[in-house]
């Protein structure tokens, strides 16, 4: 068996039917909660989610808010001026260019505000189905230990990953690492000897 196909086994039966762990309805809601998480963790977005959804959970409702109100809502994310910012901006584009909708489109998706690759790739891949492997700092981490990339730059990781892995397996397989890196391979007190994957190779 070769190392992919061990590793890809491993997480199957690890984790095999990870679901997304930022806690949403729709594409857009889903928008948000990873525009949030940028420098925050996944925990802290769904305390925050909820208090602002409650408020407002379209672009229309968004765009009603001020960018301070929004700052409030979101202030224990970090960074949640910028994000704040960035939130009303990309709602008053989506309704002016796109309907009021999320573009499944990753050109679409990048050029808005506050909305980078890795971004946009979770949105194409969980709200869309469409094959993406966005790269975080779990699965860049676990790609350069486990051989799998050089680990220069997440680019890099994402391009070494996409070419050793089946495309119809990407979509599942970065939530896979995700959950697998937090639970067995940590960037920290990692010990090759307990983690299931570290072991074999």
């Amino acid at each position: 068996m070769t190392k992919t196909k061990q590793i890809q086994h491993i997480l199957d039966e690890l984790f095999p039917d990870p679901s997304i762990p930022l806690e949403h309805t729709d594409p857009y809601t889903l928008l948000i909660a990873v525009l949030l998480s940028a420098q925050c963790t996944d925990a802290r977005v769904n305390l925050v989610t909820p208090v602002l959804f409650a408020r407002a959970c379209t672009p229309e409702e968004m765009v009603k808010l001020s960018v301070e109100e929004i700052t409030t809502l979101i202030r224990t994310c970090g960074l949640s001026n910028t994000k704040a910012k960035a939130i009303w901006n990309l709602s008053k584009i989506l309704i002016d260019k796109h309907h009021g909708k999320v573009p499944a489109s990753f050109s679409h998706l990048e050029q808005l505000p506050g909305v980078g690759h890795k971004t946009a790739s979770v949105v194409m891949s969980q709200a869309f189905h469409q094959p993406a492997f966005p790269v975080d700092t779990h699965i860049h981490r676990c790609a350069k230990r486990w051989g799998l990339s050089s680990g220069k730059s997440v680019e890099q990781t994402e391009k070494d990953l996409k070419s050793l892995f089946p495309k119809k397996s990407w979509n599942k397989l970065h939530l896979q690492i995700i959950y697998f890196a937090r639970k067995y391979c940590p960037a920290k007190g990692h010990d090759p000897q307990k983690c299931p994957i570290c072991k074999i190779l």
